[in-house]
């Protein structure tokens, strides 16, 4: 059959499932509604009987719906124990907190062990990257490059790579040439060295909180002080708290990942985005902003940027395929804005020049089609996890458990009743081959001692539903 009619097919039963997916988010399907007949939504569609079914099967594997022998399908139950909304965060600034480091280095000490769970990692599982796809097109370099890559390419980077990443651009409105984008070793490198460029020590920088433990333990290593703004779980920063601790404070630059926020999962609505630039280019404080989740998203359409209403140059945009298709590659990369020469300048001071071969793969990998392609089944896949992760977490959980609802991204942040310290939930999940981050490591303020981040980018199964279970009940033996 030709490949296209085939793909047609596929492509088909998930815009079915979809539509009815949507009505059940916005309430024309409500809890306990039947669904139309298998052979009514042939007619209504056209389609076959087959293309139906896969369509049921799909909205039955995220718990939306639910077979009743000889009745059909229903709207899930499971939709009643929807979980309410973490509030937003309110730190304080002046009440700092023990450092978690201890909690930050076990973490990744504990990631070469066996037979753990790891809730912890925000990166997705083997299972779910194309690697068959990644080897041919790292033979395909070898083969095609001056040295097989092991020349040095220019300071900013290997062209091709670059040039893709500002195709890919167009995607988000960023508009982007290829001269524009300097290549680093992943996103926290590019980030590294934005702030290296824009910041000495003792100045300080604020961010969203809570705020990934990485950059936390970034700006502490480089001896900054950190502002913690109140942050939606859902819309991101406060603005009207931003320009309140920018009139009051100087600043040397704002940190905020805009979409898919880690560990919160928030994204910023446009408008937002456009008034954060703004506020900024006010006060001449220039803005990092980290995109590394923005390809994962679960709606119709790629998000939009800080970026993308940067007219001046004062937004430095960081991405990488670190979370999306080749952790271990270490390709990231930054637009820094008329900040260019400075970050150019310190990567030169700190690496010399990027990793030829890696690069040239995802470059390859980005011309060919391959990483939408790739895309489209990965976020469909973390968007099932997520949904799955939902479920089990309503029926497990201690009641008033509350969950942050992402719109993408790789993580989920839940908030557990007070008295329940995420700690040593943390230290009896270890003792249960279970890895989780406690809410601690992602501020320095005495706050979400009560909370944790779960990362749903593993492949969904009986050891993943059963650790998640397990979570649920050490929760509920603390309260």
């Amino acid at each position: 059959m030709n490949r296209n009619i085939v793909r047609r097919k596929n492509l088909l039963y998930l815009e079915i499932a979809r539509c009815i997916e949507k009505q059940i988010e916005t309430a024309v399907l409500k809890v306990g509604d039947k669904l139309p007949s298998i052979r009514m939504v042939c007619r209504q569609h056209g389609i076959s009987m087959t293309t139906a079914q896969f369509a049921f099967y799909e909205l039955e594997k995220k718990s939306l719906i639910a077979p009743r022998p000889r009745s059909g399908y229903y709207v899930s139950n499971t939709l009643k124990k929807r979980l309410d909304i973490p509030a937003a965060s309110k730190p304080v600034n002046n009440k700092p907190a023990k450092s978690p480091k201890d909690v930050f280095e076990a973490l990744y000490d504990a990631a070469t062990q066996k037979n753990i769970t790891f809730f912890s990692r925000g990166v997705p599982a083997e299972e779910l990257l194309p690697i068959a796809k990644l080897n041919k097109e790292l033979l395909r370099a070898m083969r095609e490059m001056k040295g097989s890559g092991t020349l040095y390419e220019p300071l900013q980077g290997n062209e091709n790579l670059r040039r893709q990443v500002a195709r890919w651009s167009f995607s988000w409105k960023g508009n982007l040439a290829h001269d524009d984008i300097v290549t680093t070793a992943g996103c926290i490198s590019a980030i590294s060295y934005c702030m290296m460029a824009l910041t000495k020590r003792g100045d300080t920088i604020a961010v969203e909180s809570p705020c990934f433990y990485g950059i936390l333990q970034l700006a502490n290593s480089m001896g900054l002080k950190v502002l913690e703004l109140p942050t939606s779980p859902q819309t991101g920063v406060d603005l009207d708290a931003l320009k309140n601790v920018l009139s009051k404070n100087k600043v040397a630059l704002c940190l905020f990942v805009s979409n898919f926020s880690n560990p919160l999962g928030s994204m910023m609505p446009d408008e937002h985005k456009r008034k954060a630039v703004q506020i900024l280019e006010h006060y001449n404080v220039p803005l990092i902003e980290d995109d590394l989740y923005g390809d994962i998203y679960f709606g119709d359409s790629r998000p939009t940027c800080c970026k993308t209403y940067d007219e001046s140059g004062n937004v430095l945009w960081c991405g990488s395929v670190s979370k999306t298709l080749a952790p271990g590659y270490r390709v990231g990369w930054v637009a820094p804005g008329k900040y260019k020469e400075a970050v150019s300048r310190v990567k030169l001071f700190h690496s010399l020049y990027s990793t030829s071969i890696t690069h040239q793969v995802i470059a390859g990998f980005l011309e060919n089609g391959r990483y939408e392609a790739h895309l489209r089944k990965f976020r469909h896949t973390l968007h099932t996890n997520y949904l799955q992760y939902v479920r089990v977490i309503s029926e497990q959980f201690p009641a008033g458990t509350k969950i942050s609802r992402p719109q993408g991204g790789l993580s989920i942040w839940i908030e557990l009743p007070k008295g329940i310290d995420t700690m040593e939930l943390y230290e009896d999940a270890m003792r249960n081959k279970i890895s989780i981050s406690p809410g601690g490591m992602f501020t320095l303020q005495q706050q979400f001692g009560n909370c944790m981040r779960l990362g749903y980018g593993l492949q969904w199964g009986d050891k993943v539903e059963n650790g998640l279970k397990t979570i649920g009940r050490l929760a509920r033996a603390y309260y």
